[in-house]
């Protein structure tokens, strides 16, 4: 039995999982405000009703939280939050395995059922390395690097790298994004609040545009029902961002084995992306067009990617393959 987390700046998703054939089995996963709390460890105390862990059968414990971690330790992103894996080994009384929230589902990949996957393009996997892109709050990016006969779950920031216009409009829209934030990352676009931010430029520009919006969730609902042209025209750039950032991601690190979207906004848009314009930005890289076209694209419609991966971190712990 593990104990495992995915740790959001808005929600903390608590389960115990065990191991199944060769994936895992989560039992039913609590919830908790997390800006409710001072730290992952009350949250935890809460969870196990004070008990101790190996008193519940727990082995061992695994979380995915945002920002790097660093040395075992992490500072969470949108939370005041310091997590250290010592201390919390020291408090559960069993080893903890800290991952950053992507490098969690990148392992998550490795042990989804395949009818919690969908397919954008088959396009020719080979052995290789993998991709993990998930827009979200923010926008998280992982890796799998091949190993041999292994496939190793490495975090990444490139979320956070410089946007690169690729067209006029782009431009109107970095100068937009800057005049709001200085420094205008990919998530500033790729994200919910990019959604929002996306939606307010496009409502200058498009004709039959809605009133302003608040939430993500309100810029894709009236996209998809096609009642503001400001949310189709923002929906629709998003997907087209998104896919040039994905396709980056799978030219930096040579995804030969695929592209992974996960996050919450993928599965809810996939009406939108399956239009063209994502894999039409995927595959536009100049002279590696076909190239990009041999790369699978998969969308991933498990939310719990992220505690999976925490069970397979954890399990690995147990095994020795990592501290």
């Amino acid at each position: 039995m593990f104990l495992v987390g995915d740790i959001g700046g808005t929600h903390a998703r608590i389960a115990l999982a065990r191991a199944e054939g060769e994936g895992f089995v989560l039992g039913e996963a609590r919830v908790f405000e997390s800006a409710r709390f001072s730290g992952l460890e009350p949250i935890l105390e809460a969870y196990l009703e004070r008990r101790p862990a190996v008193e519940r059968g727990i082995r061992a414990a695994a979380f995915g939280l945002p920002g790097p971690v660093l040395e075992g330790r992490v500072r969470t992103t949108n939370l005041p939050w310091e997590v250290d894996a010592r201390l919390l080994r020291d408090e559960l009384g069993v080893p903890v395995a800290l991952l950053n929230d992507l490098e969690a589902i990148a392992h998550g990949t490795l042990v989804l059922p395949a009818d919690r996957v969908e397919t954008l393009q088959g396009g020719e996997p080979a052995p290789g390395n993998r991709a993990v892109i998930a827009a979200g709050t923010g926008l998280g990016e992982a890796v799998l690097f091949r190993h041999g006969d292994v496939l190793v779950p490495a975090a990444s920031e490139g979320g956070h790298t410089e946007f690169g216009p690729r067209d006029e409009e782009e431009i109107d829209l970095l100068r937009f994004l800057l005049a709001r934030h200085g420094h205008v990352s990919y998530e500033r676009i790729v994200s919910g609040p990019g959604l929002v931010s996306l939606h307010a430029f496009y409502r200058e520009r498009v004709p039959g545009a809605g009133p302003p919006v608040a939430e993500p969730a309100e810029v894709t609902h009236r996209a998809l029902a096609g009642e503001d042209g400001a949310a189709e025209a923002a929906l629709a750039r998003f997907c087209s961002v998104y896919g040039a950032e994905a396709g980056n991601l799978a030219l930096k690190v040579l995804a030969r084995e695929g592209v992974w979207l996960a996050g919450g906004i993928a599965p809810r848009i996939l009406p939108y992306l399956r239009r063209g314009g994502f894999l039409e930005a995927f595959r536009d890289k100049g002279r590696y067009w076909e190239l990009m076209a041999r790369i699978p694209v998969h969308v991933v419609l498990e939310p719990a990617v992220g505690l999976l991966g925490a069970a397979r971190a954890a399990a690995l712990v147990v095994a020795g393959n990592r501290e």
